[in-house]
C-alpha cells in the first residue's frame, strides 16, 4: 500500500489515527504542497492509545495549512487546541452548526484537563511535576478563533489547487462527510455516518462521487434492534421506577442527552411510567440543547418538542446543586455527561448511586475500550473512580437502539447510495472486529475492493 506515485504533484493520505480504534480520527492529505488534517480527534480509552495525545504530532504542526472537521465531538475536535500549542496556525472549516457546538465542547474539554491535572498533582500520580494538562481552557478558547464556518454543498478551498465541499452527515448537530479533490481526483470521508431514521437527526445525504472513501465501522459487524429506543427505554425506566430507585444515564452532552430527554418526554406523556423528578445535570448538555432552536434544519425536532423536553426538565446548574441530588432519594432520573463515563459530573452519580441494587445505570452509546462505560457494559462489579473502587450493585442496561451510528446495513445503505463504485474503501474508526467485519460485507455484497489501513500507513491516492 506504500507505493509512492513519481509523476507529478502528490496526493496522498496518510492515517493517523482511528485505526482498530473508534477515537483519534485524524487524516493527513497530502496535496502537492499542502497538508490537509480531516479531523482532529483525541485520542480515548486505553492509556496506550490516551499517551498518542501527548506524543509529539507525527508531522510538523506548523507545516499543516488547514484542519477540516467532520464533526464537534471531541474524537474528532478535541486535539485541535493541543495541535495549535505545537505551532499549527492555519484555518480550521466545518459547517457552522459544528463551529457553535466546539464554542462549548473545546473550552470545556479545556477545564476537564485542567482538574484531571490538578487531582492527580494532589495525588500525586503524574509523571510531570507538576502535573501538567493536555492544554488549558485557555488554549481551547484561543484555537476557536481558527474556525472558519461554511455552508452545507458549498465548494470551498481550503488550500490553493484544492476544492473542499461539506455534505449532511446526521449523526449529531452539524455532522458532515467532507469530499476533497485536487487534480481531477477526489476523496470522501464518512466522519461518523448517521441513521436514515433517526428520530432526533435528519438522514445522510448520499457520498459525492469519488475514486476513494474513507467510511467508518463503529457498528460495522452489528445491527440495532428493530425495537424502538422508547419501547426499550421504558422497560428499565419502569422497572427501576418501581425500585423506587434512581436511574443514572451516561450521556454524551451533544446528541445522545438531547434525544434521551425527548424520549423520556415523550414516555411521560403517554402515561407509560409514572411522572418522576428528570434532572439534566450537564451545563454542556444545557447549551447543546439551545442550539437546537438556533438550527432547526439540521434536525427532526419541533418547536413543540423542545417546549416539552424543557418544560420536563430540572436543570442542575452549579457544583453544589450537583451534589445535592447524591443526596435525594428515588425514584428519580438523571443524565449526565459523559456518556462513556470518562470524565464529569457523572462520576459522582455513580460514585453515589452505582452501589444500591435498587438503582439502574443506563448506558446510551458506544462504549469504546478502556473506558469505565466498557466496564459496566461488560458485567463489571466495581469501577475505579478517582482513585477508589465503587461497588456496582446497581441494574446496568446497554441501550441498543439509541446510538447515532449507522449500523451495518445502514452503512452498506450509504456506500451503495454513491453515484458510482470507489477505487477502494478504506475502513477506520472501529474496533477490529468490526472493521474486519465491514471489509467482508463490502467485498462480499457490493464487490468493492475495501482495506482496513493500519497507523501511520501512507497511500497514493493518484495510483490506478
Amino acid at each position: 500500500m506504500n507505493v509512492k506515485n513519481p509523476v507529478g504533484s502528490p496526493f496522498e493520505l496518510t492515517f493517523l489515527g482511528a485505526n482498530a480504534t473508534v477515537t483519534g480520527s485524524r487524516h493527513l492529505v497530502q496535496a502537492g504542497n499542502a497538508r490537509i488534517l480531516v479531523d482532529c480527534g483525541l485520542f480515548q480509552g486505553y492509556k496506550t492509545l490516551r499517551l498518542r495525545n501527548w506524543a509529539p504530532f507525527p508531522v510538523e504542526a506548523r507545516s499543516i495549512d488547514a484542519v477540516i472537521l467532520t464533526h464537534a465531538h471531541l474524537d474528532h475536535s478535541g486535539y485541535l487546541p493541543r495541535l495549535m500549542r505545537q505551532g499549527f496556525r492555519g484555518r480550521v472549516w466545518c459547517t457552522r452548526a459544528t463551529r457553535s457546538l466546539c464554542k462549548i465542547l473545546l473550552p470545556d474539554s479545556g477545564r476537564l484537563q485542567e482538574e484531571e491535572a490538578g487531582f492527580a498533582e494532589r495525588k500525586g500520580s503524574s509523571r510531570h511535576h507538576p502535573a501538567e494538562p493536555l492544554y488549558t481552557e485557555a488554549d481551547a478558547l484561543r484555537s476557536l478563533e481558527l474556525l472558519r464556518g461554511v455552508d452545507l454543498d458549498d465548494e470551498f478551498e481550503p488550500a490553493p489547487g484544492v476544492r473542499a465541499v461539506l455534505r449532511q452527515q446526521g449523526h449529531i448537530l452539524g455532522a458532515a462527510s467532507v469530499g476533497v479533490s485536487y487534480e481531477g481526483h477526489r476523496i470522501t470521508f464518512s466522519g461518523d455516518i448517521g441513521r436514515p431514521h433517526d428520530p432526533m437527526m435528519l438522514a445522510p445525504a448520499p457520498p459525492l462521487e469519488s475514486d476513494w472513501i474513507v467510511t467508518e465501522s463503529t457498528y460495522g459487524n452489528r445491527l440495532h434492534p428493530p425495537d424502538g429506543l422508547e419501547q426499550e427505554l421504558t422497560d428499565v425506566l419502569r422497572r427501576t421506577i418501581e425500585r423506587k430507585g434512581v436511574v443514572v444515564v451516561p450521556a454524551f452532552a451533544v446528541g445522545r442527552a438531547q434525544l434521551l430527554l425527548h424520549a423520556i418526554a415523550r414516555i411521560q406523556a403517554s402515561g407509560a411510567i409514572p411522572e418522576v423528578p428528570v434532572y439534566l445535570n450537564s451545563p454542556m448538555a444545557t447549551d447543546v440543547t439551545t442550539l437546537l432552536r438556533k438550527y432547526p434544519d439540521l434536525h427532526r425536532l419541533t418547536s413543540a418538542d423542545l417546549d416539552a423536553m424543557r418544560s420536563m426538565t430540572r436543570l442542575v446548574n452549579t457544583v453544589e446543586e450537583s451534589k445535592a441530588l447524591n443526596r435525594r432519594k428515588g425514584p428519580m432520573i438523571i443524565v449526565s455527561a459523559s456518556g462513556m463515563a470518562t470524565g464529569g459530573r457523572v462520576l459522582h452519580h455513580l460514585i453515589a448511586f452505582a452501589p444500591d441494587p435498587r438503582n439502574a445505570i443506563v448506558l446510551s452509546g458506544f462504549q469504546a475500550g478502556g473506558t469505565r462505560g466498557a466496564s459496566l457494559a461488560s458485567g463489571a462489579k466495581s469501577i475505579r473512580i478517582y482513585g477508589e473502587d465503587v461497588a456496582v450493585n446497581a441494574e446496568v442496561v446497554q441501550l441498543a437502539s439509541a446510538s447515532a451510528h449507522a449500523d451495518g446495513n445502514e452503512i452498506i445503505s450509504w456506500l451503495r447510495s454513491a453515484p458510482k463504485p470507489p477505487r477502494r474503501v478504506f475502513i477506520t474508526h472501529g474496533e477490529p472486529e468490526a472493521a474486519e467485519a465491514l471489509r467482508v460485507r463490502i467485498d462480499r455484497e457490493l464487490h468493492w475492493d475495501a482495506h482496513v489501513p493500519d497507523y501511520r500507513e501512507v497511500v497514493d491516492l493518484r495510483r490506478p
